[in-house]
């Protein structure tokens, strides 16, 4: 069959909506499919890549400047010119895989549903949590509404959905894949990894997400100054880039822990698997996330993981039970406590996180899954 991604994010962007299109694109070529793909270019930094699985058109982002933009007039013309972008790029498509929401995706919906071509709606995150009724003009909900099947990356934001009066036939729940390099590494092999990684420290916490508000960063910081001011052997790495870069770190040098803290910025894939195998303890203190695939990444690393209580750290700590600590968002002193309990304990996963890994989110997993989608869509 010949597939066509749309996706307002590709690699080397890190977001899940960047890393799962490529995933599958990938699986799908390997199956024998004609994979291609409709982007925006990167938002993160880096030069545009094509992903291994097939070329990709690139697709400007909206400017939202001046009168154009506070009118929606350039949004008007960009919808044209997807239009005219999906007329060659995605002609003869049997099917089409829209990621996450924007106008790339409505517009991309919209062209899909005119020429009566099926399209699977797979949704992160954000789409959902923040979706609102009050809209003079709908276009995420007629994309929404108007696919053949609609994938969630977490049963929580599924249900949320739902509660929002988003329900419709064909919903389902697909986990991120995580990929086999995030592996368990013997005591050894970790300890080879810090000093490869300049890491000195023999304890190390780490945590990977982008410098946002939501990322809870700022709230790590203050935990991690509490638990040194007993704790000098630890240092705390946290990976990705954002605008509130300067000012966590700022806060760091303001705490005193500057010396002890790094901040890595954007690291490739190859790079956050050796960070997270090192490390003993993954923090996740994000006040939002559905399903979050660093953390479960970690875990695939045999990392415990400390996260705060948002819907993806409830649902996480239901699938992998005690390799899963969570805390009250917000909250640096409880925080902190369970940060230097993890670092105390020493421990590894457990082989039950590793079998509940394999069955629900390694790559043969959710291939399998996608596949089937597909072709149970195509179905007479």
């Amino acid at each position: 069959m010949r597939l066509v991604h749309i996706s307002p994010h590709l690699t080397p962007d890190q977001a899940a909506n960047a890393i799962l299109p490529a995933q599958v694109g990938v699986w799908s070529m390997e199956r024998g499919h004609d994979v291609s793909y409709v982007a925006h270019p990167p938002s993160q930094g880096g030069a545009p890549a094509a992903p291994d699985a097939g070329p990709v058109v690139w697709v400007p982002r909206r400017t939202r400047e001046g009168l154009a933009g506070a009118l929606r007039i350039d949004a008007w013309f960009l919808s044209r010119h997807i239009t005219s972008v999906l007329n060659q790029a995605a002609d003869g498509a049997d099917l089409l895989h829209l990621h996450s929401n924007g106008l790339l995706i409505e517009a991309g919906a919209t062209w899909a549903r005119q020429r009566r071509i099926p399209y699977v709606l797979t949704l992160y995150g954000t789409e959902i949590w923040h979706y609102t009724t009050r809209r003079p003009i709908d276009f995420f909900r007629r994309a929404y509404m108007g696919a053949t099947a609609v994938t969630f990356y977490s049963r929580r934001l599924l249900e949320h959905a739902r509660n929002l009066g988003l329900d419709r036939p064909r919903l389902s729940v697909v986990y991120p894949a995580v990929s086999e390099m995030f592996q368990a590494r013997d005591e050894a092999t970790r300890v080879e990894l810090k000093q490869a990684l300049g890491i000195t420290e023999p304890h190390l916490i780490v945590n990977v997400k982008r410098l946002h508000e939501l990322a809870g960063q700022k709230h790590l910081l203050d935990a991690f100054a509490l638990l040194s001011r007993d704790r000098r052997d630890t240092r705390l790495v946290i990976c990705g880039t954002g605008a509130l870069r300067d000012a966590l770190e700022a806060q760091a040098r303001t705490l005193g822990i500057v010396d002890r803290v790094t901040f890595a910025g954007l690291v490739a894939n190859e790079d956050v698997a050796r960070f997270v195998a090192a490390a003993d303890v993954f923090a996740l203190p994000s006040l939002l996330e559905a399903l979050p695939t660093v953390a479960v990444e970690a875990l695939a690393s045999g990392t415990p993981v400390v996260s705060a209580d948002h819907p993806g750290g409830l649902e996480l700590q239901e699938l992998f039970e005690g390799d899963v600590t969570v805390v009250p968002k917000r909250d640096a002193d409880t925080l902190c406590r369970a940060l230097r309990d993890a670092l105390a304990q020493r421990r590894r996963t457990s082989p039950r996180t590793a079998e509940t890994l394999t069955r629900l989110f390694r790559p043969p997993a959710i291939a399998d899954q996608y596949e089937r989608l597909y072709r149970d869509m195509l179905a007479p």
